[in-house]
């Protein structure tokens, strides 16, 4: 057995702000879009994955990899976004066993509404805060970091896929 690679007093820094940013950037984004379009971060996230779709549907476990959710998850909030017209569910086409989700005209009025504000916030938080070349920085952390948990055998990397890096 290896020995503990413990952390540098250098890194334990970095650490304790990356678990910072982990706390704090969601619980402002999700508050934002509470507050403004009465949608969670997540809800959010799953109506842009559809907005972007051909016919702005989308298989439910893709949807799931590509938003990191459970499939459960993920079925508990189309639920909720069916009862508010915003997404509707059919059979998949191809097989007739899987279910779509489809973004409704009323959804998209919806996330099109919640986007300018949402945005504003991830910019003022995130790439405001940044000078360029630490933006390009970022996008090449983020990268080599997602590629390291998306490995085999990366416990992370099991049940989902995908990333939402643009800020959704």
């Amino acid at each position: 057995m290896e020995p503990t690679r413990w952390l540098t007093d250098g890194e334990q820094e970095i650490w304790q702000r990356i678990l910072a940013v982990l706390t704090l950037l969601p619980a402002e984004l999700d508050g934002q879009l509470q507050r403004d379009a009465d949608l969670t971060h997540f809800g959010y996230g799953v109506l842009a994955m559809l907005s972007e779709a051909p016919a702005r549907s989308r298989r439910m476990s893709e949807l799931a990899a590509l938003v990191n959710g459970s499939q459960s998850r993920l079925s508990h909030l189309v639920g909720r976004l069916e009862r508010r017209g915003w997404v509707r569910r059919e059979r998949a086409d191809d097989d007739g066993r899987g279910w779509v989700a489809v973004l409704t005209d009323a959804g998209y009025a919806h996330l099109a509404a919640a986007a300018p504000g949402h945005v504003a916030l991830v910019r003022s938080l995130v790439f405001d805060a940044l000078t360029p070349t630490q933006v390009t920085q970022l996008g090449e952390i983020t990268a080599a970091l997602l590629t390291r948990l998306a490995a085999p055998g990366c416990p992370a990397s099991s049940g989902h896929s995908g990333s939402t890096a643009d800020g959704r």
